[in-house]
C-alpha cells in the first residue's frame, strides 16, 4: 500500500503546493487560476492534495466549495459542491486515492452541518465520471444531454440541488461568443487559440469572462467554465483545441 498524506491548500501555501493540473508556474493559465483561487478561498473554497510520502509527490487533488458559491449552473444551497477531482498518473488510479479525497469532502460537510455533497459528472474527458461517486454512496438525481449527471450524497433531509435552466440563457447571445472563467487553468490556452483562428477568419468574436459564482450559475451551459455560442446555439460546452474550433467554423460558415 502506498503511504500518502493529505495537504490542505490555502492562500499561504498555494505556491509551494499547487495541484498538479495547474501546469508550469510560468504558464499564463497557472497564474490566472492562482489569482482566481485567492478570491475563492475567501468564499469557502477548499483544495486538498494527496501526496505520495516517500517521493513527496502530488498524485491528485479535490476542489470543492459551498454550493451557494459553486461555479456550475447548479442550485445547491447548504451542500458542499465538488468542482474537480483528479488522480494522475493512471498508475495511481483504482487504489482508493479518489475515495480518500471524496471522504475528506464528506467529513468537512458533516463538520459544517451541511445537507450533503453534490457534484456534476460527465462521460467527457474534461470532467470526472460518476463511477467513483456511485461507489462512495452518491445517487444520481438529474441528467442532461449529452452526458451530464447531478449526483448527491445526503447527510440530512433538505431541498435537493438541481440544474439551473441554462438553455434559457442561450437566446441572450447573438453572433460568436465565448463565455469562460478561470476556474480551470486549461481554458486560457483554448481562448488564445480561438482568438488566433478568429482573426484568420475575420470573425467578430465576443469574449465574456464570468467573474462571479452568480455569473457561472447563470451561464448558458452546465459546465460554465467554457461556452462557445453562435446565434443562440451552444456549439461547445468545454474548452476546445484550435483544430476543433476551425472544424466548427468550416461547418457553420459554409
Amino acid at each position: 500500500m502506498i503511504e500518502t498524506k493529505i495537504i490542505d491548500v490555502n492562500e499561504d501555501n498555494i505556491t509551494e503546493c499547487p495541484p498538479k493540473c495547474f501546469m508550469n508556474p510560468k504558464n499564463e493559465g497557472y497564474k490566472k487560476k492562482v489569482l482566481w483561487l485567492k478570491k475563492q478561498f475567501k468564499q469557502g473554497l477548499k483544495i486538498k492534495l494527496i501526496y505520495k510520502v516517500k517521493e513527496n509527490k502530488c498524485i491528485g487533488f479535490i476542489e470543492y466549495i459551498p454550493g451557494e458559491n459553486a461555479w456550475r449552473a447548479v442550485e445547491s444551497p447548504d451542500y458542499l459542491f465538488i468542482h474537480c477531482i483528479w488522480i494522475s498518473p493512471n498508475i495511481y488510479k483504482n487504489l482508493g486515492h479518489g475515495s480518500l479525497l471524496v471522504n475528506e469532502c464528506l467529513m468537512d460537510a458533516k463538520k459544517g452541518k451541511k445537507s450533503g455533497v453534490a457534484v456534476v459528472t460527465s462521460e467527457g474527458s474534461f470532467m470526472a465520471g460518476k463511477d467513483l461517486f456511485i461507489k462512495n454512496g452518491f445517487k444520481s438525481i438529474q441528467h442532461e444531454e449529452p452526458s451530464y449527471e447531478l449526483l448527491i450524497k445526503k447527510i440530512k433531509t433538505s431541498k435537493l440541488p438541481k440544474f439551473k435552466n441554462w438553455k434559457n440563457q442561450l437566446n441572450n447571445y447573438n453572433g460568436w461568443n465565448v463565455l469562460y472563467s478561470y476556474q480551470c487553468p486549461w481554458v486560457v490556452r483554448s481562448i488564445n487559440d480561438i482568438v488566433k483562428i478568429s482573426k484568420k477568419y475575420r470573425l467578430e468574436l465576443k469574449l465574456i469572462e464570468l467573474k462571479s459564482a452568480e455569473d457561472a450559475q447563470n451561464a448558458p451551459s452546465i459546465y460554465s467554465t467554457f461556452n462557445l455560442i453562435y446565434n443562440g446555439r451552444l456549439l461547445a460546452d468545454h474548452y476546445i483545441s484550435s483544430r476543433r474550433f476551425e472544424n466548427i467554423l468550416k461547418k457553420e460558415l459554409k
